[in-house]
């Protein structure tokens, strides 16, 4: 049974995912597997994905090693159902029963050729596919051709045997007849399992790779990970492409932190989440979308599309690089309700467990600067959007009230937009209003 990545060939930020990178196989050839147990990690341009065993049984065959790029229907490797053995290749290539009976009619001129399931070089497969791709025909060949004829014809008492005690028939060497693998083959195989060949094979291969820095380097070269390639790429295709351009003001934070430190308590005890500064930023774009169109659009060719629905992405940090889940129709949530989302989405971005769906789309994205201490920035747009607002630390500083010098809990915020779609006169209003309704919050409530 062949494993493929499954649902990733979707539409995520505008682009569409086509390949992915083998991050790390959780198993090894040989291991038993469990239906649905994760076997091999993907990295996709946005989202780190897990493929799961289709079935219980072993891992015969690893087809994409580690790092490499695999597309959409690629097969990643093999995992033989029910149990330990390589029985489904067989059965998978019943049509070419003919072929297969004629090797297994010389077993003695075949066995020594085969190579233990652990040895095998899936370089070594034949690619039929489009542009040199592997195909199912290509994994059971190659498979077929590199499995002994004793790993097929295991008796139920040998087969226990082996599952029990994890053990891959492909290394046992069968004298039973017709090269069958006997219970006597077994106990000999764990009393004098080839351990020690194949670590002095492998130290060689693996020494090299772990000492690839120099001691006392002055440098070490990484090779970038997919998704740190596309951050860049599309990072830097916004602003190739865009009239981006930056608006600042200034809001006074006195009101909402007095507002949150009253209700705070209360608030988290009914909704079980706690009351942040996330929501009111939400709510305020929210409001300031809602009368600004232009700023929730987007070009698309030679038409402006006008999005009539608040999808709001929250720029996370995450240990595999900056990610933007989307909170998906913001204006028919709740206060509480944008921060259960953004609470299960910063988890998630966290744990690596974002999904596509909750990546893809997004018509307006707030960044948080301020949480690194960050005092003004010039925000990158998210394309295809139109705009981005970035948020930064909350500084007390002297400001003139009524006349008087009170010292205020100041932010900076920063709109960069599209000046191809966005004029001026709507950008700055709209940071107007996002300020006016932070400073008096009283109007989220009035929907003012």
């Amino acid at each position: 049974m062949v494993v493929k990545p499954s649902m990733w060939s979707c539409r995520l930020s505008g682009e569409s995912v086509t390949e992915a990178t083998i991050a790390q196989w959780m198993k090894k050839v040989g291991d038993p597997v469990a239906a649905d147990e994760a076997l091999v990690e993907l990295e996709t341009d946005k989202v780190t994905l897990e493929v799961n065993s289709p079935s219980n049984g072993t891992l015969t065959s690893i087809i994409a090693k580690e790092g490499a790029t695999v597309g959409v229907a690629a097969i990643l490797g093999v995992v033989t159902a029910g149990g330990a053995g390589a029985s489904a290749p067989a059965a998978v290539s019943a049509p070419a029963a003919p072929a297969a009976s004629a090797s297994a009619a010389s077993p003695a001129a075949s066995s020594p050729a085969v190579a233990p399931a652990s040895d095998l070089d899936p370089g070594s497969a034949p690619r039929s596919g489009s542009n040199g791709g592997i195909t199912k025909a290509d994994v059971v060949s190659f498979l077929t051709a590199n499995t002994p004829p004793a790993a097929m014809t295991l008796s139920p008492a040998v087969r226990k045997l082996i599952d029990e005690n994890h053990l891959n028939p492909g290394q046992i060497k069968g004298t039973g007849k017709d090269g069958r693998i006997t219970k006597d083959d077994v106990l000999g195989f764990m009393a004098n399992p080839p351990a020690p060949p194949a670590a002095v094979a492998t130290a060689p291969v693996s020494a090299p790779a772990v000492a690839t820095p120099a001691a006392g380097a002055r440098e070490e070269r990484v090779k970038m990970t997919k998704l740190r390639k596309t951050i860049a790429r599309r990072l830097k295709d916004a602003q190739n492409t865009a009239a981006m351009l930056t608006t600042f003001n200034e809001v006074d934070m006195s009101a909402v932190m007095a507002l949150r430190a009253q209700y705070k308590e209360g608030f988290e005890k009914k909704h079980g989440v706690k009351l942040g500064f996330s929501s009111f930023f939400t709510k305020a774009v929210v409001a300031a979308l809602q009368a600004l169109p232009a700023v929730n659009a987007r070009i698309d060719g030679e038409e402006i599309v006008y999005n009539h629905f608040y999808d709001v992405g929250m720029a996370v940090s995450t240990p595999n690089g900056l990610m933007v889940p989307v909170m998906r129709d913001c204006d028919h949530k709740s206060f509480a309700d944008i921060e259960k989302s953004l609470g299960e989405l910063a988890k998630k971005g966290r744990d690596g467990k974002l999904s596509m769906d909750e990546m893809n789309g997004g018509t307006f994205t707030i960044t948080n600067g301020g949480v690194f201490g960050s005092m003004m920035s010039t925000p990158i747009l998210n394309m295809p959007q139109s705009a981005i607002l970035g948020l930064h630390k909350i500084q007390e500083r002297p400001m003139a009230v009524n006349g008087q010098v009170e010292i205020r809990p100041m932010m900076y915020l920063a709109l960069s937009y599209d000046h191809r779609i966005i004029d001026g006169r709507e950008a700055v209003t709209f940071l107007v209003k996002v300020k006016e309704a932070i400073e008096d919050p009283q109007r989220l409530l009035l929907d003012m």
